[in-house]
């Protein structure tokens, strides 16, 4: 016996042959089920969208007959009527929100960045507990503090004005911003800060410089968020514009429902699909921008 034969052999690998397989028919089928239900769950979300849409291209007399979304005649002079039907041109309604929308945008993006640099990055007496009481102001609702905040507005005569709608944007009033920019800061390296500061840079610099150009997900979100939520809000719009030539686009369609006289349910159904172009248009032009700021901020 040869020295080969003491040495010890491998044992025979398995035979995958009788290993149970998962059906391609099965596995295909499936897939096709869970594909058909998100498509009747979207369906279903969709539907008052597309009802809406479709009421907007009925006779008003039509509109509430049935919950269908079949047109048994087109009436495309709903958008033509709705776009002339108040005091101004619709047109002119979305100018006025355009002009809060930007103000607003403008302010969070400065206001929330430089205060959100400064919870990030600076060390400050009582540094934890101004950020705690920061988000506790999340939790606060709009109808507690929009009582005091119409009477100080009131007396220094900005009621029926679009500064009490953009000015506390500028003051870092939205803390979920706020928030959302440190947690985003966080995650960048301190390294950076340092080799700036080496270079004698110090933090005005290292903002603008280093940290800004850096934040450009986090910016995009909160400007995807603000333009949405201004562009929507109709509460505080409707509190402090009593002028309808300063009517924004929601109190400008609350315009068309008239307890004394018939409303014309398809022209404000017509401006409504107009008025919200602009917000599909913002979310699909920075949906990009949007899901990468929430997944590099660390919010779950």
């Amino acid at each position: 016996m040869t020295d080969l034969d003491e040495l010890p052999t491998r044992p025979a690998a398995r035979s995958t042959a009788g290993s149970p397989r998962p059906r391609p028919t099965a596995v295909t089928a499936r897939t096709l089920l869970k594909h058909v239900g998100l498509i009747l769950l979207a369906l279903i979300m969709l539907y008052p969208v597309l009802w809406m849409v479709v009421s907007s291209l009925r006779p008003n007399d039509e509109i509430f007959r049935s919950p269908g979304l079949v047109l048994d005649g087109l009436q495309a002079q709903n958008y033509s009527s709705g776009w002339e039907a108040l005091a101004s041109p619709f047109g002119h309604y979305m100018v006025n929100s355009a002009i809060v929308v930007l103000g607003a945008i403008i302010g969070n993006l400065v206001s929330c960045s430089m205060a959100a640099y400064a919870f990030a990055r600076l060390e400050f007496t009582g540094k934890r507990w101004w950020f705690a009481i920061m988000l506790g102001t999340i939790m606060l609702p709009i109808h507690v503090i929009i009582v005091p905040q119409y009477i100080m507005f009131s007396q220094v005569g900005w009621v029926n004005t679009f500064l009490p709608l953009i000015v506390p944007k500028m003051l870092a009033t939205d803390a979920f911003f706020v928030f959302l920019m440190v947690q985003f800061i966080r995650s960048l390296p301190t390294e950076l800060d340092e080799a700036a500061r080496i270079d004698g840079a110090g933090h005005p610099r290292i903002f603008l410089s280093v940290i800004l150009p850096l934040m450009l997900p986090a910016l995009a979100t909160t400007t995807i968020f603000t333009f949405i939520w201004t562009w929507n809000d109709f509460f505080s719009q409707l509190i402090y514009l009593t002028d309808p030539d300063k009517y924004t686009v929601p109190v400008a369609l609350r315009s068309f429902v008239d307890s004394t006289v018939a409303t014309s349910w398809g022209s404000m159904f017509a401006m409504s699909v107009v008025s919200l172009i602009p917000i599909f248009l913002a979310f699909l032009i920075g949906q990009r921008f949007l899901i990468k700021g929430i997944a590099t901020t660390g919010i779950k």
